[in-house]
């Protein structure tokens, strides 16, 4: 794996597999923070929702207008679900890629983000705000961790 290429963070959500993975792709916009860190929209009001399902869209649509980040690739729900991840700064033919896996343990479901790809983005890209590589990874997995806490928060 090329350093500076992946960002993994993992939550346990007190809920089973089918349930947890039902308010990470059908309930999006209750947990995904709002705020210009987390939204296109900024503090606009908008609502971020996946269409759950083999080729469906992460979209999140504000002042009459829709901005889709993200293309799902695989669905196996309660499993896991990947999608490639596009920022709103990024060129045609740039993109990263999420796996979102559900594992049952003692205490709900482990959800886990693996967020990667990062290494075919170039170093001076917008998207990483003038960070060196290590920075702006330990910054994408805390964004991560911020969103998950939010998951396992709404779960509860």
């Amino acid at each position: 794996m090329t350093p500076g290429n992946k960002v993994t963070v993992s939550v346990t959500v007190e809920a089973d597999p089918a349930t947890a993975f039902r308010l990470f792709t059908e309930e999006t916009d209750l947990w995904w923070r709002r705020g210009p860190k987390f939204r296109a929209a900024g503090r606009a009001p908008g609502v971020i929702r996946f269409e759950p399902r083999l080729g469906g869209a992460l979209i999140e649509t504000f002042d009459h207008q829709s901005c889709v980040t993200g293309t799902i690739t695989a669905w196996d729900p309660p499993r896991c679900f990947k999608f490639e991840w596009r920022g709103v700064n990024f060129a045609p033919g740039e993109s990263t890629e999420v796996d979102v896996l559900f594992e049952a343990v003692p205490a709900g479901t482990r959800v886990t983000v693996h967020h990667s790809g990062w290494a075919l983005i170039r170093p001076d890209h917008p998207v990483r705000h003038g960070l060196p590589v290590a920075a702006f990874i330990r910054n994408l997995g805390m964004w991560w961790a911020d969103l998950l806490t939010s998951l396992r928060e709404h779960a509860a």
